[in-house]
């Protein structure tokens, strides 16, 4: 067994510590030549999450099991394989010991998969009152605040409640932003009225605050300019170049002094790295740690980096490669290949190059962006596209079908059956075990 924590011999084999399950860390795992190496995953959660289709939880358009899959699952065919539920705490490169919540854990490689968190830049009002949307636990949140916003407009009798329940506001413009606001936007004109016949939904207000002069800033102008075209055409009202400096008493403030009075705050305007404690200062910029083309943290030859986290500057991505998937997947299969090659006793390594496979991003029903290459485009086509790479995406046969299922249900019917009202029973028995 492993110094303190669990984990079995290695049994001659050399030891591949990954931390995070994302999609560095999940792809990077079923690539590894397990003949050649103990796999070790340790992620805070038991299951990978498939971010892009959170928003679609928290509408309830899917269910959360649909876009989440065990790690044991995808690996039980894999018995050097293990996996375990913590948190990593800090690096001991001097020892190659990984401190985490469960004990010390030795390897023989690292490899840092953490990925981004939401990023409220210092303000501690924003995390405490708004909603963030980086896990599945955090949509099913966002499902239940949104359901129960209704519910209880049923029951006001006062303007100014019903005026805080209806309305709703999205900060961040990126693509999370625009496909929840795009999301909302759907309920309101498909489902709702059936729902809920009562209301007058015509006062529900969806507004979508961005920082910047343009929506999907990452992604072209034609696409920023059909995206707001879009959610205007939809009632969305959007505020550009506003960002949000507090949300008090159920008052937004934005930096202008204009005041949105609402119960349902959204807040997807940032990321920021999730960084381990044992690294030089000089190792991060911006919170990401420092690599280079073969993705080794700088100045450890056993220690690499991938996704999110890492910071790879090259002459064609001088502040670091995009916080999206593609890069996140491409690393982790190049370090693969890289370490596999390592086992062979070969030294035909592969240098990282990023191939841009190109940006979608989905607006509502019948209605995305996408730019591939030279060619940029919206409608029926581009949303067509963005389904058929987010069920491809997607970690299971099962999981993939499901989504399909729902997807077209929907399509047809205009109604997926998933608006429940989920609320945790109060118990203290969690606490006391």
């Amino acid at each position: 067994m492993d110094r303190i924590t669990n984990i079995p011999d290695k049994k001659g084999l050399k030891r591949i510590v990954i931390v995070g399950g994302g999609f560095a860390g999940l792809h990077l795992a079923r690539k590894i030549h397990k003949k050649h190496f103990q796999v070790i995953l340790i992620d805070k959660v038991n299951y990978y999450q498939f971010q892009p289709l959170m928003y679609q939880v928290a509408t309830a358009g899917l269910e959360p099991s649909s876009i989440s899959y065990p790690h044991r699952k995808a690996f039980q065919k894999y018995p050097e394989f293990h996996f375990r539920t913590c948190k990593a705490l800090r690096v001991r490169s001097s020892d190659n010991i990984l401190e985490t919540t469960i004990g010390e854990i030795h390897y023989d490689y690292l490899v840092i998969a953490t990925g981004c968190d939401t990023n409220y830049f210092g303000n501690e009002i924003l995390k405490e009152s708004t909603f963030g949307l980086k896990s599945v636990s955090e949509s099913l949140l966002i499902r239940n605040r949104i359901l129960l916003s209704f519910e209880q407009a049923l029951n006001t009798t006062s303007e100014k409640e019903l005026q805080k329940l209806l309305t709703f506001v999205v900060i961040g413009g990126g693509a999370t932003g625009i496909e929840l606001a795009g999301a909302l936007a759907d309920m309101r004109k498909n489902i709702l009225p059936k729902d809920y016949p009562e209301l007058d939904l015509t006062q529900m207000k969806i507004h979508l605050v961005d920082a910047s002069p343009r929506l999907l800033s990452s992604m072209s102008e034609y696409a920023s300019e059909k995206a707001a075209e879009t959610l205007r055409n939809r009632g969305v009202i959007i505020h550009h170049s506003r960002s949000v400096t507090s949300h008090v008493d159920h008052q937004v403030i934005m930096d202008n002094g204009d005041t949105l009075f609402s119960q349902n705050v959204f807040w997807v305007a940032g990321v920021k790295p999730n960084s381990l404690e044992g690294f030089r200062e000089d190792n991060y910029v911006r919170g990401r740690l420092l690599v280079n083309e073969y993705n080794q943290v700088q100045g450890h030859k056993n220690v690499f980096c991938l996704g999110d986290t890492a910071l790879m500057i090259t002459d064609e991505y001088p502040k670091g490669h995009p916080q999206v998937a593609q890069p996140a997947l491409q690393m982790a299969s190049n370090l693969a290949h890289n370490i596999n090659q390592m086992a062979k006793g070969k030294s035909n390594f592969r240098k990282f190059h990023y191939n841009d496979k190109g940006s979608l991003a989905t607006i509502g029903r019948n209605a995305a962006v996408a730019d591939i290459g030279k060619f940029h485009f919206s409608g029926l086509i581009a949303w067509w596209l963005w389904l058929i790479v987010h069920i491809l995406s997607i970690v299971g046969m099962k999981n993939k079908i499901f989504v399909f299922l729902d997807w077209a249900w929907s399509y047809f019917n205009y109604d997926v059956s998933l608006r429940l009202l989920i609320q945790p029973k109060a118990s203290q028995i969690y606490d006391k075990s």
